[in-house]
């Protein structure tokens, strides 16, 4: 099995119902013949057994798909097993869509119906033609974003289209209201053109109280999210840009804690340019980082370089790079204090880790493959993160966004500042106390519900602070 394929995980688990002799060590035996294949077993249950036969089901984790094949085959080779079925436990979850609409009050009797429906419904819709800015109190605007995606830079898949990337915007969704108490619904635009996009949001945009914007491509990423914060009076948020953005400066504000270096005295390089190293260079910029270099599949980006460029990264050209550094990213990476990945699998090499500063700290998070696998440089750098849940520090948007619109809505903001996105790395660092910091520890669990709360307060004490709240100021207690 290949280095990339050494780590199962959940995504990629199967239940599989095998039949076999009730024979003394038969378990074993097949427990035995998982292990041999790499899988793991995550449980074991009884469906029948009689004095001959047992059946049983059994849930494997696997690496990947071809990794899970192979495991059934030898499965179905072993003497005396026989496989009944199996079942992709991912595409169970997936059966029908993750999400759905429920009404908050049940419509029991004709009262209901007349206050809930026609004809008290239009004595709310007068109100909102008196004052407009009701609307945030008596409809669901006042707590719902719309997840806005064309389809064409989904997670690691590429341009996929509008329907294929449905399952993403679900599970989007999901967070949103699982962690920040958000109803937020999946919009997957049929089109890829800046101008239809922009005009389709601005169209849909009176029922939401914000645009989250996911999986468009860069460079039109950039155009889309500047044209929508222009002509909407809701805030509009690319998360592949400032979530990422946000939460890799959490990670790094803890990392330099550990390593006791400051913010203004680092050398960073960054390999990839689109919309989320475009967004890490700006934020780590605002943050206080003075030498950065930006590197694309063309090398580091510098003042004057006209190949391979778009407006993105001329812009980006005028503030980074103050040595003018030229090359690859293997030359230019030599003396970085810090590595920070959002490219493309295995970029990177233990070599080059070794070319950088004394207690090195390296980001890699391409998913699912990251730039470098951690275990390559284990001992060499001296703090690791990634985007995968199944190594520590992993830097995952999940951190960010929930609690981030949490607190937009609850301030009721027009827009998004840079100064809560520092304010909410800020409060994604802070969750982890001093005394727990660890070099496995600079970033919190994407399950500590405290992350959410943190954030949204921050952002929103912003929103006040900046004058972009359009609600009356809450107090709170702490």
């Amino acid at each position: 099995m290949s280095e990339t394929t050494t780590h199962v995980s959940p995504s990629y688990s199967f239940t599989v119902r095998l039949e076999y002799a009730n024979e003394p060590g038969m378990l074993g035996k097949i427990a035995s013949l998982i292990g041999e294949e790499g899988g793991s077993i995550g449980a074991v249950d009884i469906v029948r057994m009689t004095s001959s036969v047992i059946t049983r089901d059994f849930t494997i984790y696997a690496s990947g798909i071809e990794h899970a094949h192979a495991i059934l085959k030898r499965l179905r080779q072993a003497p005396g097993v026989k496989v009944v079925k199996h079942s992709d436990r991912t595409f169970l979850l997936h059966l029908g869509g993750k999400i759905f609409i429920q009404p908050k009050i049940p419509i029991r009797t004709r009262d209901d119906l007349s206050m809930a429906y026609t004809p008290g419904v239009a004595r709310v819709c007068e109100a909102i033609v008196a004052h407009p800015e009701d609307v945030f109190n008596l409809t669901i605007k006042r707590n719902t974003v719309a997840v806005v995606t064309d389809g064409s830079a989904v997670l690691g898949l590429g341009n996929i289209g509008a329907a294929a990337s449905l399952p993403v915007m679900e599970g989007k969704a999901m967070l949103f209201k699982e962690l920040g108490g958000v109803d937020a619904f999946p919009i997957a635009l049929n089109t890829q053109d800046t101008d239809e996009i922009v005009k389709t949001v601005e169209n849909i945009a009176p029922v939401f109280g914000g645009i989250n914007l996911e999986d468009i491509s860069a460079p039109r990423c950039f155009e889309v999210e500047e044209r929508l914060s222009e002509r909407l009076d809701i805030p509009v948020f690319h998360d592949d840009q400032h979530g990422t953005a946000v939460v890799t400066l959490a990670a790094l504000q803890n990392a330099l804690r550990i390593v006791n270096k400051p913010m203004e005295s680092l050398k960073v390089v960054i390999n990839g340019a689109g919309a989320a190293g475009v967004a890490i260079t700006k934020l780590l910029l605002q943050a206080g980082v003075r030498d950065i270099v930006l590197c694309d599949r063309a090398g580091a980006i510098y003042r004057g370089r006209t190949e391979h460029m778009n407006r993105a990264k001329t812009a980006i050209a005028e503030v980074t790079n103050p040595r003018g550094l030229r090359g690859c990213l293997h030359e230019v990476l030599e003396g970085a204090d810090v590595f920070i990945g959002v490219s493309a699998p295995r970029t990177l090499t233990a070599d080059d880790v070794r070319r950088m500063a004394k207690d090195s700290i390296v980001f890699a998070m391409a998913n699912p493959v990251p730039e470098i696998m951690p275990e390559e440089i284990i001992g060499i750098a001296r703090i690791i993160a990634t985007g995968r849940s199944d190594y520590p520090n992993q830097i995952n948007n999940v951190l960010c966004f929930p609690g981030f619109f949490r607190g937009l809505l609850d301030s009721r903001a027009r827009r998004v500042t840079e100064e809560m996105k520092l304010a909410a790395a800020r409060a994604i660092a802070g969750v982890i106390k001093p005394s727990e910091l660890h070099e496995d520890y600079i970033v919190p669990s994407v399950f500590d519900r405290r992350v959410a709360e943190a954030v949204a307060k921050a952002v929103e004490r912003e929103a006040y602070r900046s004058g972009v709240a359009q609600r009356r100021k809450r107090r709170y207690s702490s």
